[in-house]
């Protein structure tokens, strides 16, 4: 081994001179070099780089010549050195401050970036990473792009730089990707977004896509017209022939959908609970009750009268839970892609799963007849629906039945099937008589009472849309809903009373703003609504229910709707406005929410139920973790219903020409969006196209009228569209109106309009 001074430096690396007796001495007296070491060694000796010239250098020869390699590798992989050819040299210097860029599938709890300028030329982009700091005003997270401040890691087990965030800068333009269409001498890019062109490529570009693949293409122009041309970098897939419209969301809005290797070998591994641990619920005849088409299973339910005497008419309710968290532990490769995920996302083509098939759709997932860990919770009710009780255990269920919501539902209603039929009088019936008590009191506590029917799509054996239903809301919906709420609240109060942190799903009061736009558009509609300093979902209930005897009873909930926050994570309370509640906490689907997930490990933790438990170095990262899991929430919304857009436009693209009854569902200056009664697919009528009048937008009455003759057109609004063009790849539909606007008195010229709440918009101003 090469020796060192009495500074620490290696002295200089011995060099064709010295003799084999020389070098074999120095490698019994010394040890592996360290990173500092080989760095010193590469910048004395640039000329002598190799891995064969280090291992001469170093006195470093059978065997270690493999731990050498290991060395280098993992300096290389750190962003300490990087190899051109066969020669190594140390990484050029990042500057003090420059711009970092997260990768979107890094690790939100160990951020690894990379610098956004780097010379190709200097080898391998450095990691660094990013660390916060008590005066940090800049939280980033994984796709984003920092402004920060860089400097050398001491720990040299890590990344070559840490970096310090100053600002969460705005995200560059994504790369733009779009369907190829070949042609004679290349092809035509057909972009996604609605607003993109058309790019040639060259023959020579294509790498290998085929007609219809969805690719993503580097941008240039060429020639003095500066044409756009496109060149393929990668070929995503094909969205018709993989049966996958929802490949074009998932790529542009950057969800993870494949699993790491290590991820699936550390799934695959997984066993199936035993009782160690755990208190045996296997008698009790507990029922899954979910979509029939379900495949992963979170909740069972049982229920029974209340044998105690002094709780007559009262009973005891029993939810199980999947015990995700036995076997997805903190620290682990599962871990980590849950919380990137943060939840999973729902297409009507597909699922994309926050965990591993083996652990979402078997081990976790309470099949009927298989034994599966579960968190129990008992609940006590009184004969009023009053909780006077509860408790969370840890035990091993067997689930009796696995029921759809339209079996439990039709047996109840006297007419039980095969399987139904023996489970109806000892396990259906008490479940709903449990439920008829709780509804009292939910209707006293008087949550938001929106009726806003959801629409499925039924998908053909090609993936694309075969048929459009709003499929029946039934008393099991509602009984297992509630029966979840009251298990959410459960988690949250015995969180709060062990004084364990907790993630809380809180939804926010709407903000004055919203409420003085509500209160202007139903004023239009003759409804009166003064929300005063604060507002509670009673006010609004009661206005839903006068709007149930109007003629629009739609339009006032979708104006209710849009006046409401979005609810979200956090580890502060501040209650959940629809519900009505105070606390309120995700516990009830940990095998699809991240958010669940640590409710399980704080309860854990709480209850002393084991030993893998929240974590108590993760209570000062909860606040982070709810920002990235809200943000992954929304993500996912988004992509579900840029999906949903897209299989509805592939539909209705064969319909050019034809007429349909919709719904008037927005209003804006530039026109009108429409909703489709039976498909619910949504189109845009430009303002433009109205007619001859020149529209104005009233805000307060989310309508567009007429200057002049007073004609307008209202949210909500019944109407009669023709589909004049359909974008399948854009999600977009353009429809021409053909009802009359209702007429109302005309607002007037310029001078009398108020700039506040109403603009000018398309279309030509028409001589008088």
């Amino acid at each position: 081994m090469a020796r060192n001074d009495d500074k620490g430096r290696l002295a200089k690396a011995p060099d064709q001179r010295h003799s084999h007796k020389t070098r074999s001495k120095q490698n019994r007296d010394g040890q592996m070099p360290t990173r500092d070491q080989v760095v010193e060694y590469l910048d004395l000796n640039p000329n002598k780089a190799s891995k064969r010239d280090l291992a001469k250098a170093f006195g470093i020869r059978g065997e270690d010549r493999i731990i050498l390699k290991a060395l280098l590798r993992e300096m290389e992989e750190d962003g300490v050195i990087n190899r051109s050819r066969k020669a190594y040299k140390r990484t050029a210097e990042l500057p003090s401050v420059t711009v970092i860029e997260i990768p979107s599938a890094a690790d939100p709890e160990h951020m690894i970036g990379y610098p956004a300028k780097w010379n190709d030329d200097d080898g391998e982009r450095p990691a660094v990473l990013i660390v916060g700091g008590k005066d940090a005003k800049a939280v980033p997270g994984p796709g984003d792009r920092v402004l920060a401040r860089i400097s050398k890691n001491e720990d040299t087990e890590g990344p070559a730089y840490i970096a310090k965030p100053m600002k969460v800068l705005d995200a560059p333009r994504k790369s733009l990707i779009g369907v190829i269409r070949l042609i004679e001498k290349g092809a035509r890019l057909i972009p996604v977004e609605r607003k993109g062109r058309e790019m040639q490529i060259h023959a020579g570009d294509l790498n290998g896509a085929q007609d219809g693949d969805l690719v993503e293409v580097e941008q240039s122009v060429s020639g003095r017209a500066m044409v756009p041309k496109a060149k393929v970098t990668n070929v995503i897939g094909n969205p018709l022939s993989e049966k996958a419209v929802s490949l074009i969301a998932l790529h542009n809005l950057e969800i993870p959908h494949k699993f790491s290797n290590a991820v699936i070998a550390e799934s695959e591994a997984a066993k199936p609970a035993d009782l160690s641990g755990r208190e045996d619920w296997r008698e009790m005849p507990f029922v899954t009750i979910d979509p029939a088409t379900a495949k992963d299973h979170d909740d069972a339910v049982y229920a029974h009268r209340d044998e105690d005497a002094a709780n007559e008419g009262g009973f005891v309710v029993y939810v199980a839970i999947a015990d995700v968290a036995h076997y997805v532990r903190p620290g682990s490769e599962m871990e980590r892609e849950a919380l990137l995920r943060g939840n999973s996302v729902y297409f009507p083509d597909r699922v994309v799963p926050m965990l591993p098939e083996k652990i979402s759709n078997n081990l976790c997932s309470l099949i009927e007849l298989e034994n599966r860990a579960a968190m129990g919770l008992r609940m006590v009710f009184d004969a009023t629906g009053e909780k006077i009780s509860h408790s969370f255990h840890r035990t091993l269920i067997r689930s009796a039945a696995k029921l759809s919501y339209q079996q439990a539902q039709t047996a109840i209603d006297g007419h039980p099937d095969d399987k139904t039929a023996p489970l109806l009088e000892p396990i259906i019936k008490p479940l709903f008589e449990a439920f008829d008590a709780m509804e009292k009191a939910q209707k006293r506590r008087g949550p938001l009472a929106l009726d806003l029917p959801e629409r499925r799509i039924k998908l053909n054996d090609q993936g694309l849309v075969e048929d459009v239903h709003i499929p029946d809301r039934l008393t099991a919906h509602r009984l297992i809903e509630e029966m979840m709420i009251q298990s959410n609240v459960c988690a949250a109060e015995t969180l709060e009373k062990h004084k364990v942190p907790l993630l809380y799903r809180v939804h926010d009061a709407p903000s004055q703003q919203k409420l003085i736009g509500l209160k202007e558009g139903l004023s239009s509609m003759d409804l009166n609504f003064t929300p005063g300093d604060t507002v509670k979902p009673e006010q609004f209930n009661r206005i839903l229910a006068q709007a149930e005897e109007s003629d629009n009873p739609h339009l006032v909930n979708e104006m209710i709707l849009r006046s409401q926050a979005q609810a979200e994570y956090t580890n502060e309370n501040y209650g959940h406005f629809g519900l009505n509640l105070r606390r309120y906490a995700h516990f009830t689907s940990p095998i699809r929410r991240y958010a669940d997930l640590i409710v399980h490990r704080a309860l854990i933790r709480a209850l002393n139920l084991g030993d893998d438990g929240l974590p108590v170095d993760t209570d000062n990262k909860l606040a982070a973790i709810g920002q990235q899991i809200s943000m992954t929430e929304r993500r996912a919304m988004s992509a579900e219903r840029e999906t949903t857009d897209r299989l509805l436009a592939y539909y209705l693209a064969d319909h050019i020409g034809a007429q349909f009854p919709g719904r008037i569902a927005g209003v804006i200056g530039g026109g009108l969006f429409v909703r489709l009664d039976k498909s619910g697919a949504d189109g845009f009528i430009p303002a433009s196209t109205l007619g001859t009048d020149y529209f104005i937008h009233d805000e307060g009455q989310q309508a567009l009228i007429g200057e002049r003759t007073g004609e307008r057109f209202r949210i909500g609004d019944q109407v009669e569209v023709r589909l004049v063009e359909a974008e399948p790849l854009a999600g977009s539909l353009r429809f021409e109106m053909l009802s009359s606007g209702e007429r109302v008195k005309p607002p007037g010229g310029r001078s009398s309009r108020r700039p506040t709440y109403k603009k000018h918009v398309g279309g030509r101003r028409h001589k008088r």
